[in-house]
């Protein structure tokens, strides 16, 4: 008891330091008191598809198809669909209280996900959104704030608190001290640094560490395709939007199919996305220097690697001769991928480790798939997509479905 006083009177000093984005006042006590909901209660649907509305007829949205995404997640016929799995008269759920959402760095609209996932599930929200200032976060919370001016929606200005800091501050080891669950966005080391803050008893972690994320491609199938551009532009859409930053943006292309229609297959593939690349994204120039480092690296610890010939620092292919198991470490961002012609999909059951996250495809039956994650039951592998779907949310992610790890089940016999 002791030393949560002394958090206490440590964070009456520090918040201060603390900068709440929403609201504007944070009351403490209030905030702890506030009752759970049950799990997609309709006010929380209200809230969501109103904010769905503000979102989608923003203008400021139209340059950010991150935030039009997350409006369009928000709609209350998706809600509605998503509901039906979770709510039944058999059962009764409520939230477990207050959630810690501590949002990555490098993925500006992850944070509302994460809020979304709080809200849904009943709880009171407190998030740490990203330090870097991303106008994506600005756009989500005036709207939540133009909402809450409402004395419809006023509650959720009781229920939700969004703020940053810098990680030297003590509000981490506060907010873990009153939480019930702590969702961790971000690196490995970054969640030990975290997970250095005590919980109470009750609560527990939900990290969302590193990841590695690949994609498959069926030559075969894609050399048939009448509109490459439009794969071209979804593969584009997984990897350069979030610079490759993403868990989800694919780092290794799998090829397979006959060895002619593969080599085929890559120059169209690759042009394709060149193409691309120059017209919407641009390299920055630390970022040339990094690929160099990567390839060097990659070059000395890994044996019989090409690095293909590129005009400049779009696209980088590094073609591998054999598919090492530690090829998950050998990573850069902003176009830099390695590329592996394999006989079948299975071959990949020998490399796939738990840091593996999404496989995206093309031209591969859903049937194929399923039987290679049930005959072979890789360690890794959470999400299996199409190509252009690797960055849409789920409410299932890296394997937690998030409604029911947030809520609780009351049993009443």
């Amino acid at each position: 008891m002791q030393k949560l006083e002394a958090v206490v009177i440590l964070m009456k000093k520090n918040f201060k330091e603390l900068e709440f984005l929403f609201p504007k006042e944070f009351k403490i006590e209030e905030f702890k008191n506030t009752l759970s909901e049950e799990v997609f209660s309709n006010e929380s649907i209200d809230f969501l598809d109103v904010l769905s509305k503000n979102l989608l007829n923003d203008k400021k949205t139209k340059l950010h198809p991150d935030v039009a995404t997350f409006g369009f997640f928000c709609r209350k016929g998706n809600i509605i669909k998503l509901k039906e799995k979770y709510v039944n008269t058999d059962n009764i759920r409520l939230g477990r209280g207050i959630i810690f959402h501590i949002a990555p760095s490098n993925v500006p609209v992850n944070f509302a996900y994460s809020l979304l996932c709080g809200i849904l599930s009943g709880n009171t929200n407190i998030v740490r959104v990203p330090s870097k200032h991303f106008e994506q976060i600005e756009i989500i919370i005036n709207a939540i704030e133009k909402i809450c001016e409402d004395s419809k929606y006023e509650i959720f200005s009781k229920r939700i608190v969004l703020l940053r800091y810098d990680r030297q501050n003590n509000a981490t080891n506060y907010f873990s001290s009153i939480c019930d669950v702590r969702v961790i966005w971000g690196g490995d080391q970054s969640i030990l640094e975290i997970r250095k803050n005590e919980l109470p008893p009750r609560a527990f972690d939900i990290t969302f560490a590193d990841r590695y994320s690949l994609c498959a491609i069926n030559a075969d199938e894609y050399i048939k395709e009448e509109r490459k551009d439009k794969i071209a532009q979804a593969f584009y859409n997984d990897t350069y939007l979030f610079d490759q930053n993403a868990c989800t943006a694919p780092h290794l292309i799998i090829w397979l199919g006959d060895k002619k229609n593969v080599k085929e297959s890559k120059n169209i593939f690759w042009k394709k996305l060149h193409d691309l690349a120059i017209l919407k994204y641009e390299v920055q120039p630390v970022i040339s220097v990094d690929k160099l480092t990567a390839l060097y690296t990659q070059s000395i610890q890994s044996e019989n690697i090409k690095k293909q010939d590129s005009i400049d620092n779009l696209v980088w292919r590094i073609e591998l001769e054999n598919l090492s198991k530690n090829i998950d470490k050998y990573r850069c961002t902003s176009g830099y991928f390695s590329e592996f012609h394999a006989k079948s999909i299975s071959e990949l059951s020998k490399i796939v480790n738990r840091k593996y996250q999404t496989l995206s495809y093309y031209g591969i039956s859903k049937e194929e798939l399923t039987k290679f994650i049930i005959d072979e039951k890789p360690k890794g592998i959470d999400r299996i997509v199409p190509i252009g779907k690797t960055t849409d949310f789920s409410l299932t992610w890296d394997g937690f479905d998030l409604i029911k790890v947030l809520s609780r089940t009351i049993e009443v016999k």
